[in-house]
């Protein structure tokens, strides 16, 4: 009967600790002094800035605030003014007879 029971405890033991070896789980007594306990504090939430609404920017068509786009345009009139001069040349010194021969 010793035999037995002794073979049934045995057998136990290895099935248990079997099975806690394939779970790997851990089981640990712990006694000791307990000690202060710290709580975390509140959370503290930000509000999050107001929301500005401010109005849509001007766009502007001929001479923008891009100074690229405004010395495009000086340089093209500056072009045209020059074409219109000498046309206006070119048809003088026809009217005149002074034109190339």
């Amino acid at each position: 009967m010793h035999k037995n029971l002794l073979s049934a405890i045995l057998g136990g033991t290895i099935l248990v600790a079997s099975s806690v070896a394939s779970a790997h789980v851990d089981v640990g007594i712990g006694i000791g002094i307990p000690g202060p306990v710290f709580v975390p504090a509140q959370p503290v939430y930000v509000a999050p800035p107001p929301v500005v609404y401010a109005p849509p920017p001007v766009v502007s068509y001929g001479y923008g605030e891009d100074w690229r786009e405004r010395e495009w345009h000086e340089r093209h009139e500056w072009r045209e003014r020059e074409w219109r001069h000498h046309e206006h040349e070119r048809e003088w010194r026809e009217r005149h007879g002074w034109g190339d021969d």
